[in-house]
């Protein structure tokens, strides 16, 4: 230990003449502490909600997304798409062909999106875990059957035990036009619903069907909308992307969850950012307390900066000790506040005993996830601040180093 982090360790620790410095020391590190347990804990609790939405929506949003950079539809039937499927690293490989269709049940009418999948759909066992009611099935002896969001429920008044009932689907024909009939200007297909999801109510609008029935109401030999690839355990979701980034070259676009859901995440993100920010306003004044509170330890320590200048004491070596003593109380206050804030998330996370107001919540507390990017953050903040406030305090303590040495 250096003499200047010695000195100023004995002055952070030892009494006063005047008591309002030890005050005003305490209050300053009291506001830092504070400071940096509410940082970490809003920031753990919007990771909270953060994961749970996210997997709400990762319920339905494959891990990798395979679309056409132009148009709508391409050709899956390739070299590359063919090998692909057999890539020992995917899990499920899902082709969907996807358009907008009308939708009668009995006399309620609904436009849903009606998306065709292939049979690797069914190996999402994170859909099957969104079936609110009836079975997540689309074919069975042949006979192809639909899974309908929870929005379309409501809206058609569906229900799934009738098994007399069907969904009737209406889809423009191409080519067809001022028909004598307007009805010959649709194609019309039935198929009755067996099963209901409730994700979210971007995707509760839908109407999931096998792919050969998609392609049938819609006219549509071959092509697809897009491909949904999820990955085995242990595989890089990012290694994978960039692999058939570069083998698919720029005639398409690969997405990650993240991608796929990119509003969602940048609002999320910015509501963090926002809450960060305003706390880290209330962290700066109270880290600038500092100033006020150095000082006042400079004017009762003039006696003793006159001694250490006597005996040979630079103006560096000065202002070192009360830079160090007031990154020491900054530092000792940020610690002990990520420490309890810490402690706080563990506590929330095992017993939840802060509750959230209001009925039909997923969850009845305050999610929280702990990072320890947080933690980083948090500190370099408070670091960066009080090294500010730190030299701007400790320049004042060799301002009158000369006069002080004439009076002693």
């Amino acid at each position: 230990m250096n003499i200047s982090q010695y000195i100023a360790r004995r002055y952070l620790f030892s009494k006063k003449s005047v008591n309002a410095i030890n005050f005003i020391s305490g209050i300053s590190m009291l506001g830092v502490f504070v400071g940096s347990a509410a940082l970490i804990i809003i920031l753990s609790v919007f990771n909270g909600f953060e994961t749970i939405v996210l997997s709400m929506y990762n319920t339905f949003s494959p891990e990798l997304r395979i679309e056409p950079a132009k148009g709508k539809t391409f050709d899956p039937a390739t070299a590359y798409f063919q090998t692909l499927k057999k890539d020992t690293r995917i899990a499920s490989y899902t082709e969907v062909f996807q358009e907008k269709a009308l939708i009668r049940y009995g006399t309620r009418q609904y436009i849903a999106l009606i998306k065709g999948v292939s049979d690797d759909f069914l190996k999402s066992k994170a859909l099957d875990s969104a079936i609110t009611s009836g079975v997540f099935m689309l074919k069975k002896d042949r006979e192809s059957f639909a899974l309908i969001g929870s929005v379309v429920q409501n809206y058609l008044s569906v229900n799934i035990k009738d098994e007399f009932k069907d969904l009737e689907i209406y889809s423009p024909k191409k080519g067809a036009q001022n028909a004598l009939n307007p009805a010959d200007e649709f194609v019309v297909k039935s198929i009755h619903p067996v099963g209901v999801f409730e994700v979210q109510q971007e995707f509760d609008n839908e109407v999931i069907v096998p792919i050969d029935f998609a392609r049938s109401l819609l006219n549509e030999e071959k092509k697809i909308s897009f491909i949904e690839l999820n990955l085995k355990d242990n595989n890089s979701v990012s290694d994978m992307q960039q692999d058939i980034e570069k083998r698919l070259g720029k005639a398409f676009i690969v997405k990650n969850r993240s991608q796929q859901n990119q509003l969602l995440y940048k609002i999320l993100n910015s509501e963090k950012w926002a809450i960060f920010v305003i706390l880290t306003f209330v962290l700066i004044i109270a880290i600038f307390n500092i100033i006020g509170s150095l000082t006042m330890l400079v004017i009762d320590k003039k006696k003793d900066i006159a001694i250490l200048s006597s005996l040979g004491a630079n103006n560096t070596l000065i202002r070192r000790i009360f830079f160090i003593e007031g990154m020491m109380i900054s530092m000792l206050g940020c610690m002990a506040g990520m420490a309890v804030g810490f402690i706080f998330c563990l506590l929330q996370q095992r017993f939840g005993f802060i509750k959230m107001s209001g009925a039909n919540m997923l969850i009845n507390y305050y999610p929280v996830t702990i990072k320890w990017t947080d933690f980083v953050l948090v500190l370099g903040t408070v670091l960066v601040v009080s090294m500010l406030a730190s030299s701007i305090s400790s320049r004042l303590s060799v301002k009158h180093i000369k006069n002080l040495r004439d009076d002693l």
